[in-house]
């Protein structure tokens, strides 16, 4: 239901979005139903359309998001003031239980005849983009790999077309952590991951040498080889800073070793491979009231249309799960897959008493300045980018993803990480949803933006590829903005650039996650 102002999201909801900035006095009328506001109301924020009372749950996509900390009335602002988050109940006081398997979707009809214009690996599998990679085990190499890939600018890729760049792919840890403990495997496994990514042609190791994250654990626990036509013994080239004489030694080591391979990267062409060879990462960041109204349930979409070609979706951010969880669990093709979601979810609470943290303390500032009041809210409308097929698996953090389907990966809820995760899991193309206007890119896989409303998609138009915005001003809807965000993901896959690459977004932002402890 919908007026100029507001829309109600669902039948039980006693709260409306404001579709844009409302003034004092702005209607919400439906169904018999007519209420003012009695105050100014942004645009993504609540108002509420039946008395509340103390104690009593908001409703927002027919859900209850929180509680009243005081008697609300109709046609006031409903946010942080007046909302708690409280104990998550049912309509009979009874926090949902998750039921598992209870509700799995039916299979959707397999759609075969669409391809994209991508890149076939001589092992058989699917790039969307060619870089060469440098990978850093350890801070400490960190500006030696920096020094190799600047050596490759436009002038001497000019030389190169069918090569989307030089890459260096460096981070703040490597050492300082247990050898052979959960970090240090999960940062092994997260720089593995990059080096055999489809969209890596070809790469190197650039290590310090005395470090935890030693090149040789991460190439023999992962089994790391060169790709099969690139001209070398197909073991990965490993180079330490210490063992190589300095870092000046390194450098021109390194340089000497890429403008070797560059020819060879170069031969690869484009060609038609099927559209289930996309493994979509899904992300939102930077998210307002409106991501869960407009973006979030219109990449859902696209996530359905991606699986229904025998693609792979990922949804990721398990702290942004988290209070709706149980929508996940009926989904879940069998017991086992729902108990794994549940068991990383206990994960996160447990990991959040450790530091004396509450895993409810989500959302953001600006979450909050965008209209989201609390962390149920927040997952509901997150949820949402996973569309409406059978969660099939669950997987740990830069896990290899093998399932096809949707699945969950176990990632934290801050954008840079979780997006490495995914990308070292297997993920070609990524689509990043963005209500207060993230700006996050990602070198190897390409990153779409998606803005949840149209004043945000003008004022960042340069760094914003679809406005899911045209939701609220009535120009378009939720299937129509799917099936767009759908045929850009196969337009990317082929080669499009995306507003991120058009600006060279993407070395700075890859980010491994490692929660322990540093020593």
């Amino acid at each position: 239901m919908s007026s100029d102002h507001f829309l109600c999201l669902h039948a039980d909801d006693n709260v409306v979005v404001a579709r844009h900035s409302a003034d004092t006095g702005s209607e919400f009328v439906s169904g018999g139903v007519s209420v003012s506001a009695r105050q100014p109301i942004d645009m993504g924020h609540k108002m509420a359309i039946s008395p509340i009372a103390h104690g009593e749950p908001i409703r927002k996509f027919g859900q209850p998001i929180g509680f009243a900390t005081q008697d609300i009335q109709p046609g006031e602002w409903v946010h942080v003031h007046n909302v708690g988050l409280g104990e998550l109940q049912n309509s009979a006081g009874v926090r949902p239980r998750c039921e598992f398997s209870t509700a799995v979707p039916t299979p959707p009809k397999m759609i075969t005849e669409r391809t994209f214009q991508g890149y076939r690996r001589p092992d058989g599998r699917a790039a969307t983009r060619n870089y060469i990679g440098i990978v850093s085990t350890v801070n400490c190499s960190a500006t030696s790999s920096k020094y190799i890939a600047e050596a490759f600018d436009e002038t001497v890729l000019a030389k190169y077309p069918n090569v989307d760049g030089v890459i260096a792919l460096s981070h703040k840890g490597g050492c300082a952590m247990e050898y052979g403990g959960v970090d240090h495997v999960q940062l092994s496994r997260t720089l593995a991951g990059f080096a055999r990514h489809p969209n890596i042609a070809a790469y190197i190791i650039v290590g310090l040498g005395c470090e935890t994250a030693q090149a040789s654990f991460i190439a023999d626990r992962f089994n790391l080889v060169q790709l099969e036509g690139i001209e070398s013994d197909q073991t990965p080239l490993i180079m330490n800073i210490q063992d190589m004489g300095g870092v000046k030694k390194t450098v021109k080591h390194g340089i000497e070793v890429l403008n070797e391979l560059l020819p060879e990267v170069n031969q690869v062409q484009r060609q038609p491979i099927p559209i289930s060879e996309i493994m979509l990462a899904t992300e939102c960041g930077g998210s307002d009231g409106n991501s869960g109204v407009t973006a979030n349930p219109a990449l859902g979409i696209a996530s359905d249309l991606l699986v229904a070609h025998g693609g792979t979706t990922i949804l990721s951010e398990v702290p942004e799960i988290y209070g709706g969880e149980h929508l996940l669990t009926r989904r879940a093709i069998s017991r086992e897959v729902g108990e794994r979601l549940m068991e990383r979810i206990g994960w996160w609470e447990d990991y959040a008493r450790r530091f004396d943290a509450h895993i409810d303390n989500n959302p953001s500032v600006g979450n909050k300045k965008g209209g989201l009041t609390t962390i149920f809210e927040k997952s509901l409308g997150a949820i949402a980018k996973s569309g409406s097929t059978a969660l099939r698996a669950v997987y740990e953090y830069a896990e290899p993803v093998t399932e096809k389907g949707f699945v969950v990966m176990d990632t934290p809820g801050y954008d840079p990480p979780s997006v490495t995760g995914m990308v070292a899991g297997g993920a070609n193309v990524v689509v990043f949803t963005t209500g207060r206007g993230s700006c996050y890119g990602c070198k190897p896989a390409p990153t779409i933006k998606v803005a949840t409303n149209s004043p945000l998609f003008n004022r960042m138009v340069d760094d914003m590829d679809i406005n899911a915005g045209t939701i609220l001003d009535g120009d378009g809807t939720v299937e129509s903005v799917g099936h767009e965000i759908f045929e850009k993901i196969i337009a990317v896959a082929s080669g499009e650039q995306t507003k991120s690459e058009a600006q060279g977004i993407g070395d700075e932002e890859f980010c491994p996650w490692t929660p322990g402890p540093v020593f």
